[in-house]
């Protein structure tokens, strides 16, 4: 067991919290702190939330840190759920106490990882930096800490939006976004998901699929499509998982060479533009059709196939607006423009008398 003592003083904010600061020395930190990254465990749980090193800016950091007239005013905060303590306190100042037992490291880096990672790699002698340490009743607060610290900052979106759905007590502003993407979480690791490892996500950047494309496609549909009709049940998730998977099921299956294999920059289909425009196609044949399983889409979609353009030809969308099938980007007046041409498209192809089966 190893025991770390600090001088500190303690910030007044809200009850039943302790936040203060003290000073030590970088190589103490890491060996107290966990530096936690985020990953999947083998059966899709989310575990850890720090993103991936970023080893360019870690040698900035590292060169200008070398310098011996070198500055680190900003606090690295690190947060405790337990092992931290504060012993004793006199007149605004805090003895604490963290102890570190079998090499269990009791904090966790919140903000500053780039740093510590830098200056673990240099010698400096007695140079410390500020740890600014807030105590947490457990790992969900924990999580919660992060994201609201950091989503201030210029932390990737798409590793804030993966947290989202293992974080309770957000503000009100996340809760749309926080469905979406337990739903997409789902979609990419459930085994049996049409979609299972294709979205491209902080622990999966081998995906091809957007993952904040396809957040769009579920938000849509909560809003005003399919999934929304879902919210009556207890187990609405479960609805919205299922019709996004069977959909994109019958899409693989009628549209597969545009499809399997394929990338944004290949393929239309893939693409941002055309996953959220899609998405409205899937609205769509909920409502007129009554689909939510792959074989009610497959029809519809067959039918809008000679539509489409997603890998070669040409969209016409209008007289004087033909545009080569790479010609749509992922900008809200494309999708839109996408997402209208494919709704006019089905509307005419359903229109059309449909092969009757004689099996």
């Amino acid at each position: 067991m190893t025991t770390y003592h600090f001088k500190a003083i303690r910030a007044t904010q809200a009850p039943g919290h302790d936040v203060f600061v003290f000073a030590a020395n970088p190589h103490d930190v890491l060996a107290f702190s966990e530096i936690e990254r985020v990953a999947r465990k083998e059966g899709g749980e989310l575990h850890g939330f720090q993103r991936h090193q970023i080893a360019s800016h870690i040698k900035e950091i590292r060169d200008y840190l070398s310098r011996s007239d070198a500055l680190l005013p900003n606090a690295v905060i690190v947060a405790f759920i337990e092992g931290a303590r504060i012993t004793k306190e006199k007149a605004g100042v805090l003895d604490v106490e963290i102890i570190v037992e079998r090499g269990a490291k009791p904090g966790f880096v919140v903000d500053g990882q780039q740093r510590l990672t830098a200056l673990s790699a240099i010698s400096k002698g007695d140079f410390q930096v500020f740890v600014s340490a807030l105590i947490c009743k457990d790992y969900n607060e924990l999580r919660q800490q992060f994201v609201l610290i950091n989503n201030t900052r210029p932390l990737p979106k798409t590793l804030i939006y993966e947290l989202l759905p293992e974080v309770d007590g957000l503000p009100e502003r996340f809760t749309a976004r926080k469905f979406s993407a337990r739903i997409v979480d789902r979609l990419n690791f459930t085994p049996g998901s049409s979609l299972q490892g294709s979205i491209r996500q902080h622990t999966n950047p081998g995906g091809v699929l957007s993952d904040i494309a396809m957040q769009k496609v579920v938000m849509n549909s909560a809003s005003d499509g399919a999934i929304r009709d879902f919210i009556q049940y207890e187990n609405r998730e479960d609805h919205a998982y299922h019709v996004v998977s069977e959909f994109f099921a019958a899409v693989e299956s009628v549209f597969g060479p545009e499809w399997v294999g394929m990338t944004p920059r290949h393929s239309r289909l893939v693409h941002g533009a055309g996953l959220v425009a899609m998405g409205m196609v899937m609205d769509r044949l909920y409502y007129s059709e009554g689909a939510t399983q792959r074989h009610q889409f497959e029809p519809a979609l067959e039918a809008l196939k000679a539509y489409t353009a997603w890998t070669s030809g040409q969209w016409q969308f209008s007289e004087t607006d033909i545009r080569p099938w790479n010609g749509v980007q992922n900008t809200p007046s494309d999708i839109d423009l996408l997402t209208r041409y494919l709704i006019a498209a089905l509307k005419k192809a359903l229109r059309k008398p449909r092969k009757v089966s004689n099996g």
